[in-house]
């Protein structure tokens, strides 16, 4: 237990922890409704000044290390459905669970599922003509992150009518062939609220259904479990009613530092080395000529106002911060949400020093994948691999808290 130390956290954290804006952050610095202290020529806040706030309170209490000596009583089996690169089925390995079988569609994901752990049983394949029963009974935990993007903001907005949505319905399938003891799924934050509510209460009842009780979701921000990156994922954990009279599943606590992109390309307490050199896409000419004159943290609206015009063009006038666009990382805080690439003009990633996107292993690195993950496929295909990733400390973190579950189901 942490309780009782010190946590600096910037205003950038702070406005991302609690979900709002640097505006509100920024009024509370000009009228010093708290402390603050700067360092390096940033300014922080004091962690102990937020401990009535729920979120900070949690930091201020960690369990982390606690929780991270949480082992398995015996090996739980885990299947897991739309697999992508790794991310979350590599975060439950590390926290005990034995994969018995992996399904993903994607190729390349395939590949690299195959080249860092083939004795995974992966099964390259659409979902829809896989037979599950062969599983019945024989698996603790059922784990998968449907695809998304029917419920992202950035979509369409199309839901269940969207096919990509219908997904859901697979997994559906596979629980109820499968009669596993916990599902978890993971989701974009938008599924909670996307039809006004209506496509989660049909997630909701769905599981009811199935016979399974669904813990009160949540919606885990990535920097609070040691990611360098501010990215969010909707976690949603059901346990079979049988099990669910007597038991039921807590989150993780959250790390007690904000970690940073200097802890994800430097030598420290994330990774035993510096960054190792990798293949990464390059900006043209003139994309390099402006990004030149963004600062350590800036964007578009830094650069000269004949740059931002043209730069922006018809975006110029547009409503919106667009914070995304010529965006360059700051070393000192976590990266913005990965994209499938790091050069898309919307959601533009430049190197925090050097002018140029991050690499393959940049990329890697902030979501915290090890170095000796490899992934396959031409590099657009590597970074969209990525991208799509639940972070592996976020994963291992929530794969320790279903441990401790599993672990009390045992002795009950």
């Amino acid at each position: 237990m942490h309780e009782g130390i010190t946590v600096l956290l910037s205003d950038s954290n702070i406005a991302d922890i609690l979900r709002i804006s640097k505006f509100t952050v920024n009024r509370w610095i000009q009228n010093k409704t708290y402390k603050t202290q700067t360092v390096n020529g940033k300014i922080y806040f004091d962690s102990k000044d937020f401990s009535h706030i729920k979120e900070i309170q949690e930091i201020n209490k960690s369990a982390w290390d606690e929780e991270l000596d949480v082992t398995p009583l015996r090996p739980y089996k885990s299947l897991e459905l739309f697999a992508g690169a790794g991310g979350l089925a590599l975060g439950l390995e590390m926290a005990g669970f034995s994969h018995i079988f992996l399904n993903e569609i994607d190729h390349d994901s395939c590949q690299t599922l195959i080249r860092n752990r083939w004795k995974w049983n992966i099964v390259e394949g659409d979902i829809h003509s896989i037979d599950f029963t062969r599983f019945r009974d024989s698996v603790d935990l059922l784990s998968g992150g449907f695809p998304c993007q029917a419920f992202s903001y950035a979509g369409n907005g199309e839901g269940f009518n969207d096919i990509r949505g219908t997904l859901f319905f697979e997994l559906a399938r596979a629980v109820k062939e499968i009669n596993p003891k916990i599902v978890l799924c993971e989701n974009v934050r938008g599924l909670l609220t996307h039809d006004n509510g209506k496509t989660f209460s049909v997630i909701k009842k769905t599981i009811h259904n199935l016979g399974y009780t669904l813990t009160e979701p949540r919606v885990l921000q990535a920097i609070l479990y040691k990611v360098p990156q501010k990215r969010e994922r909707l976690i949603l954990v059901a346990i079979r009613n049988d099990l669910a009279e007597k038991h039921t599943f807590t989150y993780p606590s959250p790390y007690y530092k904000i970690m940073t992109v200097r802890d994800a390309l430097y030598k420290g307490e994330l990774f035993e080395t510096d960054v190792p050199e990798s293949q990464g896409i390059k900006y043209n000419k003139n994309k390099q000529k402006i990004m030149e004159l963004v600062p350590m943290g800036g964007y578009w609206k830094d650069l000269p106002i004949q740059l931002q015009e043209e730069y922006m063009k018809g975006s110029f006038t547009n409503s919106g911060g667009k914070t995304g666009m010529a965006r360059r990382l700051s070393l000192d805080e976590p990266s913005l949400t990965l994209t499938c690439s790091p050069s898309q003009k919307q959601t533009e990633r430049c190197h925090p020093i050097e002018t140029r996107p991050l690499t393959i292993r940049e990329y890697a690195r902030i979501q915290t994948f090890p170095d000796d993950w490899k992934f396959c496929g031409s590099i657009s295909s590597q970074y969209r691999q990525i991208g799509n990733a639940v972070p592996v400390n976020l994963a291992h973190a929530v794969g320790r808290s279903l441990v401790r579950l599993f672990n009390a189901i045992e002795q009950s």
